[in-house]
């Protein structure tokens, strides 16, 4: 009995590892020692593909090439050029340690080794001499225990992705229910939900007095939606009266923000254990408050209103001076930024209206590129649902299939190109070329500290590599192709080649330089024909 249970579970376990994949699994044995590799190869058998290589700079050079196309690496701590140790330190660095496991291979027991190891995220351990049973065993149970571990990543993804897809869905049909009723286009929450992102990604780069996170962002983003829920217990006639309301109408009006805050106080859930309805509260109740005291219906002052609804109240009002309403024809974007800074609409946070005036620009081009123009009816609820992401999504399996295809697709065209193609990262140091250059010009397949490699200096010559670095480095986002032709020296002779590279930048508020990619072409014939028409 208890034979039949392990063959049931070696079953499954064989079913885990292979039940996404379509061909075997691939091993990268990472090793000076050829003896080594060789003897590793042999006991893993015919169950997987492999790729060798001699150093560390290789090894990085792979995982670069193959990204997850790997299973699982097998690496030497002692090796020349690039140590095990500092393999694993580029690993963590570009975050390759979460996607592929590793098992150090060495000869060393030392706790030292060991508990370092560990730290930088290695799986397993592996000693010399090797036992095969056991080297096969533990890279099996590595594959399995990574396999399961992606599987529950990513049900535990796509779970988290449904439960926000269904709350974004009823917070939008909620708030479309209220712009209808209103008599609105369906426009003002959209414009509402996107000013207030906007402004708080100004607020976080501008100060951390508030100490919001991306989490806190994206929560009052999608609460802002909520912010008029109330008046849908207002009565018709004065929701869409034509005219100026009423001492007594305005009254009833202003009671929107008290009921909108007591229907989520109502809900069968304690706000204070729930974020999304605690913001959403703030944001209903406190919505039409001032920085001076003189909003309602509390009467907060200054930083007493919470910056949920303090952001949203700007936002909605900007929206409403934008917008044609029953009672009054739409503001340019420019008259509208105007009348908030002079005092027009109340009294706001001065931190706020600086965000406001800084952000002014990007505004404008946000609202213009989220408007529905004349659409209606069906056209709304589709932009709606597009805005809100109800497509299904792109699991974690199929985005790294993709990125598969992706890699197939580079390496294929850079091979028919014959053309020399690179790419620099500049948190590894490192430069790698494609397969096609790596085995027909027999050139290494990686470099690390590029600027400091003396046989690279020798063929671009010497400062030439320095100064097409510092080039790079000063390009910007938006201006980031370098292209040139220079000579180089080929077997005694200088030669003609022309470079085209393009600078990655990172999407940071303030974008950071993340390496390069390019290609090298020999123009010499192009120019020795130029060179001879003249």
């Amino acid at each position: 009995m208890g034979g039949t249970k392990r063959g049931a579970r070696r079953l499954e376990e064989e079913r885990v590892v292979t039940s996404s994949k379509t061909k075997k699994p691939t091993i990268l044995i990472a090793d000076d020692a050829l003896m080594n590799r060789v003897m590793l190869k042999d006991m893993l058998g015919d169950g997987y593909d492999v790729i060798e290589v001699s150093d560390g700079e290789q090894a990085i050079a792979a995982v670069q090439r193959y990204g997850t196309a790997i299973s699982l690496i097998l690496l030497d701590i002692v090796m020349p050029r690039m140590d095990g140790f500092d393999v694993l330190a580029v690993l963590n660095k570009r975050g390759w340690i979460y996607e592929i496991p590793v098992i150090m291979v060495t000869s060393e027991e030392s706790p030292v080794y060991v508990d370092r190891a560990f730290a930088l995220g290695v799986t397993d351990f592996l000693t010399r001499p090797y036992n095969e049973a056991v080297v096969r065993q533990r890279v099996h149970n590595t594959l399995v225990l990574d396999a399961k571990h992606k599987m529950l990543t990513e049900a535990v993804s796509n779970e988290i992705y449904k439960r926000e897809k269904n709350t974004n869905l009823l917070v939008g049909i909620l708030s479309h229910i209220v712009e209808f009723r209103n008599g609105e286009s369906g426009l003002h929450v959209l414009h509402v939900n996107t000013m207030t992102e906007l402004l708080l990604n100004q607020v976080v780069s501008m100060t951390d007095k508030y100490n919001l996170s991306s989490e806190d962002i994206e929560l009052i983003t999608t609460a802002s939606s909520l912010h008029d829920i109330g008046k849908i217990a207002i009565d018709d006639a004065v929701l869409n009266k034509p005219g100026r309301l009423t001492a007594e109408e305005f009254e009833h009006m202003k009671q929107h923000t008290v009921i909108g805050a007591q229907m989520l106080d109502e809900l069968p859930y304690d706000r204070r254990n729930n974020p999304l309805i605690d913001r959403a509260y703030e944001i209903c109740r406190w919505h039409h408050e001032r920085f001076d005291g003189r909003g309602y219906p509390d009467g907060l002052k200054g930083d007493e209103i919470p910056i949920s609804a303090q952001v949203v109240a700007l936002a909605d009002v900007y929206d409403a001076l934008t917008s044609e309403r029953v009672y009054k024809e739409a503001f340019s974007h420019e008259k509208s930024i105007d009348m908030i800074l002079n005092g027009e609409c109340g009294v706001f946070n001065p931190l706020l209206l600086e965000c406001l005036e800084q952000a002014s620009e990007g505004i404008r081009k946000l609202l213009s590129i989220t408007s529905f123009g004349d659409r209606t009816g069906d056209g709304i609820r589709d932009a709606i649902d597009n805005t809100i992401g109800l497509d299904e999504g792109i699991s974690l399996r199929k985005s790294q299939e993709l990125l598969n295809f992706e890699r197939m697709k580079y390496q294929f065209f850079a091979a028919k190109s014959n053309e020399l193609q690179f790419e620099y990262l500049a948190d590894t140091d490192m430069v790698t070329i494609d397969d096609w250059s790596e085995k027909g010009l027999n050139l290494p397949p990686a470099v690390q500290n590029p600027l400091e490699n003396e046989w690279l200096n020798a063929v671009f010559g010497e400062g030439r590599l320095k100064s097409l670095c510092e080039r790079m480095r000063a390009t910007t986002p938006e201006a980031p192709v370098v292209e040139e032709d220079f000579t180089v020296e080929v077997e005694g002779e200088p030669r003609w080649f022309h470079i085209a590279a393009r600078a990655l930048w990172t999407e940071d508020d303030q974008p950071q330089f993340a390496g390069v990619f390019g290609k090298l072409a020999d123009v010499h014939e192009r120019h020795q024909a130029a060179k001879g028409l003249a």
